[in-house]
């Protein structure tokens, strides 16, 4: 067995390059000979793993989940012992994302499900169940650090979990209109010192 990686196969390839073209220019914009150029593979290739560009839109969004979830589970901000100061460092390690231009930081998924909320029903759920999927990593530590303050609000870590996804994509919806991540930082910024305030002992 030699040491040197596999070659990505067409599909991943395919995979790959929709996560690139249609974060900059959009799902509806984004055509299948443009993914075919970006990829590096013949149309013939695409339709042999995609029945339509809908089903890759599906396959992207499922691609996207498993791909940023590799790299939030071994973020550094797990490490805290302090539930709370894993929270703050998981929106804190979100601001740290924003590196490069617009389709470089912003949500493949986010960017996909305005478009199709409507249209391809199919894409939309694939779309919430990555966006939904990655709130739920947060939850345990909500409540654990609701538990460890003795809090019984009238909201749920799960709604709090998808709060601070519906923050995050608002952030890139703004930076996609401002042209740049400073706008995303400031609003990244205001949910730190929201969750701060949230978990504060009352005074």
């Amino acid at each position: 067995m030699s040491g040197t990686a596999a070659k990505p196969d067409a599909k991943t390839k395919l995979l790959d390059a929709a996560l690139s073209v249609i974060r900059t220019k959009g799902y509806s914009a984004t055509t299948v000979d443009e993914l075919c150029a970006a990829a590096g593979v013949t149309k013939g290739a695409f339709f042999h793993h995609f029945k339509s560009k809908e089903a890759l839109g599906v396959a992207a969004a499922e691609h996207w989940s498993e791909t940023t979830g590799a790299m939030f589970a071994k973020a550094p901000y797990h490490d805290h012992s302090d539930p709370l100061e894993r929270i703050l460092g998981y929106v804190a390690f979100r601001k740290e994302l924003l590196q490069g231009g617009v389709p470089e930081f912003t949500c493949l998924v986010g960017t996909m499900v305005q478009e199709t909320y409507e249209t391809a029903p199919a894409i939309r759920d694939a779309c919430d169940r990555s966006i939904s999927g990655h709130a739920a990593t947060l939850e345990a530590d909500i409540e654990a650090a609701m538990r460890e303050r003795g809090m019984s609000p009238d909201w749920t870590p799960r709604s709090l979990a998808l709060h601070t996804q519906a923050v995050l994509q608002g952030s890139f919806i703004l930076a996609k209109a401002k042209g740049g991540a400073e706008i995303a930082a400031d609003s990244i910024d205001h949910l730190i010192r929201y969750l701060e305030l949230l978990f504060s002992p009352e005074k």
